[in-house]
């Protein structure tokens, strides 16, 4: 194998392994946020409905921790084994937020156990709402740390170069770098948002297959709610990250626009098709790339012919950026018209094809996020260390890559099909209105067993 089949299926397997990651490190990172929720509205409102959403998401979501847990060893272990070059290099600037991840990983994980455990074994549910402050922490955390890593390959500092070398590292400046606060707060409220529309398709799919208890519809109403929050959160990062890469990585914006020439009062343009540099069909906002890039409908946005062919990112990052931007919007639009609805009482929210566009909001969600990531990795190409270290010169020279892909690739299969089928069945045995009835039966039972009134 040459080394340029050897950097292809390194970089097929980083991205088959951070596709498949980003699914469960996103729950990872936004449930815990979703059952603290649940919870405290449970105890505030005194509604067992609440906490049982709590408690039931809790179970599905120690299932997907178990699988991030694999890939994302997985993804510490090609980095040495993929990278090495890379690694030699950056090895000593990244480690401190790597060593941080895992410490927040261990610290999520620890009081995630003991809250399990102890679900029956507090009187006053205010003590065990306590306990999920951690997990949620160190869930949000652990992505701060990881994504801190990112944010350096795409604005390394912090360090000098001597002789080929990084020397003199300040970690703390090169983990605050001038990538970090967009990225970081983008991948988190994402994180968020994705995970509470994941939640709201899996309770409007059981109100469309025929379950029409109150909890679904409680379930459903919160997510949606939460959602509209998290994706305007979004919206505003978007904005933010947008004039930071117009600062730091304009050609990575201008790629992603396909924006050739420099000049004032740039249109924004959304999907269309490339001819050479002219763009046809195309649907353009005028002054929308300037105000996006520099809150100046008349600014000036440099264009792709400023920079060497080399350094010029895919330009099919244009459809990977429409994606997620379309996505985000469109979740903005469908959980807006819904809450407007719930509270003007308008009944096509609880129409079933309303419902229908609730549910594909889920993986509608996730796909803007994997769009989002594969926008932010391919966009930093040709660099894997941007203006030190091209992606190539990072790579591994072995010849046994191609063997692991498809090794790492069955993995990955047998570890998404078997979560799915494990959740399944865990709720399918035990539907939930099964075990509002036995938890009421324990409830009277206990009651008399005390000499109370059941009523």
């Amino acid at each position: 194998m040459g080394n340029e089949e050897a950097v292809f299926f390194s970089r097929a397997l980083t991205e088959l392994t951070l596709s498949f990651h980003i699914i469960y490190a996103t729950i990872g990172v936004g449930v815990p946020l979703m059952i603290m929720i649940a919870q405290w509205v449970g105890i505030k409102k005194n509604d067992e409905h609440y906490i049982l959403l709590a408690r039931r998401w809790a179970r599905g979501f120690v299932i997907t921790v178990a699988v991030g847990v694999v890939t994302g060893t997985a993804i510490g272990l090609q980095l040495s084994l993929l990278w090495p070059n890379f690694m030699e290099l950056a090895g000593q600037v990244i480690a401190l937020p790597l060593f941080m991840e895992t410490f927040a990983f261990f610290f999520e994980a620890i009081f995630l156990g003991i809250y399990l455990y102890t679900w029956d074994r507090f009187d006053n549910q205010k003590k065990h709402l306590l306990l999920l402050v951690p997990v949620a922490l160190g869930a949000s955390f652990s992505a701060v740390f990881i994504t801190i890593v990112n944010a350096f390959m795409n604005a390394p500092q912090g360090f000098d170069i001597v002789d080929g070398k990084l020397v003199n590292i300040r970690p703390i400046l090169a983990m605050f770098n001038p990538a970090m606060p967009t990225k970081v707060a983008h991948v988190v409220v994402t994180a968020y948002m994705t995970s509470a529309f994941v939640l709201a398709a899996i309770a409007a799919f059981r109100l469309l297959k025929g379950s029409d208890h109150i909890y679904h519809k409680k379930a459903l109403h919160l997510t949606v709610k939460l959602g509209l929050v998290f994706s305007l959160g979004a919206l505003l990062i978007g904005d933010l990250s947008g004039k930071y890469l117009a600062e730091y990585q304009p050609e990575k914006l201008a790629a992603a626009e396909w924006h050739f020439e420099t000049e004032g009062e740039a249109p924004l343009m959304l999907y269309g098709v490339l001819d050479g540099q002219e763009v046809k069909y195309a649907i353009k906002i005028p002054f929308a790339l300037s105000i996006l890039a520099h809150s100046n409908p008349m600014a000036e946005v440099k264009g792709l012919n400023e920079y060497p062919a080399d350094e010029i990112p895919p330009l099919y990052i244009h459809y990977l950026f429409d994606t997620m931007v379309s996505i985000g919007m469109l979740m903005i639009a469908v959980s807006g018209l819904y809450w407007l609805g719930s509270r003007l009482g308008w009944a096509f929210i609880r129409s079933r094809w309303f419902r229908w566009i609730l549910f594909a909001g889920g993986p509608l969600s996730v796909l803007a996020v994997e769009a989002g990531w594969w926008y932010a990795e391919v966009g930093r190409q040709p660099w894997i260390l941007r203006g030190i270290m091209k992606t190539p010169e990072g790579a591994t020279t072995s010849g046994q890559v191609d063997l692991m892909l498809y090794l790492f690739a069955l993995l990955y299969l047998v570890l998404g099909v078997g979560s799915v089928v494990v959740l399944r069945r865990m709720f399918r045995r035990n539907p939930v209105e099964r075990e509002i009835a036995d938890r009421e039966a324990e409830r009277i039972a206990e009651e008399k067993a005390k000499g109370g009134d059941p009523a």
